[in-house]
């Protein structure tokens, strides 16, 4: 009632006091606070207080406004998630570059990626699991039965070992530069920040081709999965409905994205820590046929190693490749809520994930599965050649292997969702830069790179390819475009990293005003250099004297085989390629190298007051210090 103001419209009444002389109709006359007049009558006399007459029929009245109001807005919303939802495919509004002299193309890419209008939807959790279950895909299910038939349960650890070293030292330090540069593009624009254009070129078209390729791989993979229950039905079907859902999710943005690999990981997770409880429980003799110790046997015979120093580079090799897609975690930086909260623990991730789902997972199939059996050696395909489905098989038990063979799906599935979240943002990335037209550059107002999106679709479409008879054969010269994409990205990172951290020497700076660092420092980066080097070595070495690998139902015999190496190596002579149409393109006004004193070190953090944030920094590690120390042990790991 305090709203409203109230006058009588009879001299022998007013609002307050009663005066009920006469019985006649009174009527009030109230007077809204937007302007509205609203006039209610009652008997005098009647039961019904003179107060309580008008609270009720103010009470009525308001009611009856509302639901009109209600119905109004109603109809209103309707029209307004329609326009929302086509405004949504509108163009995000975005403050265009002039074309300032005074600007160099390094300094204007730099403004480009801070002011991406990519939407930050990327919540703790997603990121979280992300990190967590990035890495857990068919590499590790069914590429590590390759692996251990080229090399051996022995070959298998020591390179898996050694390329997880790598791995860990080539996160941490993405994870430090992602927390420190949010931008869009991530390490991909970071190239031509503290490398070169020139390669920054290279390096983004090279990413591009990774993931480009990989959504119709990974389509086909989905159907040659799928024959596991069911070989009747066209492969062209199931690339249909999963090309469909794929599509779908991605066009739903980051969010889409975001909660269906939250999905994934977690039943990947949940499949890969089964495994191993259910693997112990073999190896001892709890199940299975004839429920006897296993052991260690598979070590004495067949062995431990297989096929001598080849087997053991192709496992190297292989163990590379299993880890594919780990620095896509960095790649969502632009797209986090509060990347200097999130990113930090989702890089510390890294080491449980390399000891559990890896090396424990590995360990436990070295011991089950021989190196020469005949599911790995070329008897089947698919998920018929995981490890994982065969050590339960060999155990006698029936249901299992149709459940791993779900979470290979999933797992596969997860690739090629991943794959057009990756090659959508790389073309924004390529867009700003102005390495391909600015339309791949196109982000709605739901912040998507639509045209992306697209573009990633459309090659999506040669996984219709699964029909084909000479399928296999197109698909293994489109991987070898991009078939060391990965060993080329992980190495730049740890470059980038080196870049940075001397570029902060060089202008008097330190790494007290970093947020997040790197467990492994420059130490852990120049050992990620090395590493990928002698990854590259024995790349060529085992391409061109293919001992131990299968090539199509067929193990090469030993000597030099000039096709396979190329359909290897390819990618090597692709970024030569890349690098001589970068100089025909720019010619003598490109930059082909960045001195360290021009590098820019700002540009791209969400926190500008340096003295301001070294201070919070140093306020967070004394709380920290002053924290008993288990918990410090689980914050610095966990």
């Amino acid at each position: 009632m305090s709203q409203y103001q109230s006058n009588c419209s009879h001299s022998t009444t007013s609002f307050g006091c009663k005066n009920s002389t006469d019985e006649i109709t009174e009527s009030i006359a109230i007077n809204t606070v937007d302007g509205s007049t609203e006039t209610f009558s009652f008997k005098e006399g009647s039961s019904e207080s003179y107060e309580n007459s008008i609270s009720r029929s103010l009470v009525e009245n308001i009611s009856t406004k509302k639901n009109k109001k209600s119905n109004v807005t109603s109809d209103t919303a309707k029209n307004n998630w329609f326009s929302g939802f086509t405004d949504g495919f509108k163009r995000m509004d975005t403050t265009e570059l002039e074309n300032n002299p005074n600007l160099t193309d390094i300094e204007r890419e730099n403004i480009k990626a801070t002011g991406s209008p990519l939407k930050r939807n990327l919540k703790n959790r997603h990121i979280q699991m992300i990190a967590i279950g990035g890495s857990i895909g068919t590499g590790l299910f069914v590429g590590s039965g390759a692996a251990l038939s080229s090399g051996g349960p022995a070959s298998l650890l020591i390179c898996y070992f050694l390329i997880s070293t790598m791995i860990f030292t080539t996160i941490q330090a993405l994870g430090e530069l992602a927390v420190t540069f949010p931008v869009s593009g991530s390490f991909l624009s970071l190239n031509t920040r503290f490398l070169s254009p020139a390669w920054g070129f290279c390096m983004a078209w090279n990413y591009l081709l990774q993931w480009l390729i990989a959504l119709p791989l990974e389509l086909v993979a989905c159907s040659m999965t799928m024959r596991f229950w069911i070989d009747t039905i066209n492969p062209a079907v199931w690339v249909a409905i999963f090309f469909t859902l794929i599509a779908m999710v991605n066009l739903f943005g980051t969010k889409g994205f975001a909660e269906v690999e939250f999905t994934f990981s977690i039943i990947k997770i949940f499949a890969v820590i089964g495994f191993c409880i259910l693997g112990v429980i073999i190896n001892c003799g709890g199940v299975g046929a004839n429920k006897e110790y296993i052991g260690g046997k598979y070590w004495k015979e067949p062995g431990a190693f297989n096929n001598g120093f080849t087997g053991f580079c192709s496992v190297f090799v292989t163990a590379a490749f299993s880890f594919s897609g780990t620095e896509l975690v960095g790649l969502t930086s632009a797209e986090t809520a509060n990347p200097r909260k999130t990113l930090p623990k989702a890089t510390k991730q890294v080491f449980w994930r390399i000891t559990i789902f890896y090396m424990v997972s590995l360990s436990i199939i070295g011991l089950l599965v021989g190196y020469n059996d005949p599911k790995l050696i070329g008897n089947g395909e698919g998920a018929e050649a995981s490890p994982f489905v065969i050590a339960v098989r060999n155990a006698g038990i029936k249901v299992v292997p149709s459940i791993m063979n779900v979470v290979i799906l999933i797992a596969v599935l997860s690739v090629a969702n991943s794959s057009v979240f990756a090659t959508s943002r790389t073309f924004a990335t390529l867009a700003e830069q102005g390495f391909v037209p600015k339309i791949f550059g196109y982000i709605d107002k739901s912040g998507r790179p639509l045209i992306g999106i697209l573009g990633a679709l459309t090659v999506g479409l040669l996984g219709f390819l699964a029909a084909s008879s000479s399928q296999e054969e197109v698909f293994s010269w489109l991987m070898a475009l991009s078939g060391l994409s990965s060993i080329f990205t992980w190495m730049s990172i740890c470059l980038v990293h080196i870049r940075f951290r001397k570029a902060l020497k060089v202008n008097g700076r330190n790494i007290d005003e970093l947020v997040f660092t790197s467990m492994s420092g420059v130490i852990g980066s120049w050992w990620g250099v090395i590493l990928n080097i002698v990854i590259l070595l024995f790349e060529l070495w085992s391409g061109l004297f293919p001992k131990g690998y299968l090539y199509g139902d067929n193990i090469i015999a030993n000597g030099a085989d000039v096709v396979n190496f190329f359909k290897i190596n390819l990618n090597i002579f692709c970024l030569c390629g890349m690098m001589i149409a970068y100089f025909i393109w720019k010619g003598s006004k490109g930059v082909y190298y960045v001195k360290i004193e021009d590098i820019d070190i700002d540009s791209g953090r969400r926190e500008e007051n340096m003295e301001e944030l070294k201070v919070t920094i140093a306020l967070e590690k004394q709380e920290m210090a002053a924290k008993p120390w288990y918990y410090r042990i689980y914050k610095t790991w966990c």
